[in-house]
């Protein structure tokens, strides 16, 4: 067969195992070495990093928050700033994954950002720090006496920090007050399914 563009032999089969396994079992897919890399970085908790929770708005990467005590957050990045290059590599043309990918690294490697925020008159540029970056899986909160757990991913401390949240909200109330819990698996993109196993285990008997 001919083709416009000749097709990518790797490609080609990687869209085969991945048809073949779909076929098999809806939820299974094939990660190649990067993607099973970059999962190992999400499902470990902690990576090399500035800080940031961000999202992808008018082609630029937009800073939703700069998580505290972080390198970002002690370099100056601001909510609601747009990191227009990185390195010098301008940002548009990147997706939201590809930019992000460039901003983790080694730790103590410094990364220069140049940053568009609202009421500066010209680019700001921030030079920033790498450093180890903990993901915080389990959120937790009481209100009227009820526990409420929020599961953002299936890392590998999940269950220890959703047995921390616990054992704090049972410090806070006491259990013949604690009127039970929520627990919200929402946007939660999923992960380590042992861990997702633990998580269950702390709420149900066997067998359920």
């Amino acid at each position: 067969a001919q083709y416009v563009t000749p097709p990518d032999d790797k490609s080609l089969v990687e869209n085969a195992i991945n048809g073949m396994l779909t076929s098999l079992d809806p939820h299974s897919s094939y990660m190649n070495a990067e993607e099973a890399q970059d999962m190992r970085v999400q499902t470990k908790g902690e990576f090399g990093g500035l800080g940031i929770e961000v999202t992808m708005e008018n082609d630029l990467v937009k800073v939703i928050t700069p998580i505290d005590d972080t390198p970002a957050a002690k370099a100056g990045v601001l909510a609601g700033d747009y990191i227009a290059k990185i390195d010098g590599e301008e940002v548009r043309g990147l997706s939201l994954n590809d930019a992000v990918e460039k901003m983790r690294g080694l730790v103590n490697t410094p990364i220069k950002l140049t940053i568009l925020r609202q009421g500066a008159d010209k680019p700001i540029e921030l030079t920033v720090v790498r450093d180890i970056i903990k993901v915080k899986a389990v959120k937790f909160r009481v209100e009227n006496d009820i526990g409420y757990i929020k599961i953002t991913s299936f890392t590998e401390k999940t269950h220890d920090d959703l047995e921390n949240a616990i054992e704090t909200i049972e410090k806070q109330v006491p259990n013949e007050k604690l009127k039970g819990y929520v627990l919200d698996l929402r946007l939660n993109p999923g992960g380590l399914l042992d861990q997702a196993v633990s998580v269950s285990d702390a709420f149900l008997n066997r067998g359920e």
